[in-house]
């Protein structure tokens, strides 16, 4: 069964996208913890951070070269925060990996 964001990324589903290259999306959240609260989500569905393989690090690497380009380019660099739910008693409510970039908001504690 597909994720919601396998749907997205498959263009079931409508999704605000930030960004696209050939293994990462990035999408606004739907619910917003911050002015800036976006989903960095690779293209292919790993459930879960604890379900990551040693295959899987290219796509780890490309999410983080991702975040990084885009707090450059809109102008971040002196602070955003990464968070990642892994499994239900974080709180994670998507079985696909991602990672939650939040910024311009001086303390966020919902997270």
């Amino acid at each position: 069964m597909k994720t919601l964001f396998s749907k997205i990324i498959d263009r079931e589903l409508n999704a605000n996208i930030i960004y696209e290259d050939e293994s990462v999306i990035v999408i606004k959240d739907i619910h917003p913890k911050a002015p800036i609260h976006w989903l960095i989500i690779p293209k292919i569905p790993i459930p879960t951070f604890q379900d990551l393989q040693k295959e899987h690090f290219g796509y780890l690497l490309a999410m983080t070269e991702v975040i990084q380009k885009l707090a450059k380019e809109h102008s971040l660099e002196k602070g955003y925060r990464l968070v990642v739910n892994n499994g239900p008693d974080a709180g994670q409510s998507v079985f696909h990996l991602h990672i939650h970039l939040l910024a311009q908001r001086a303390h966020n504690h919902d997270f």
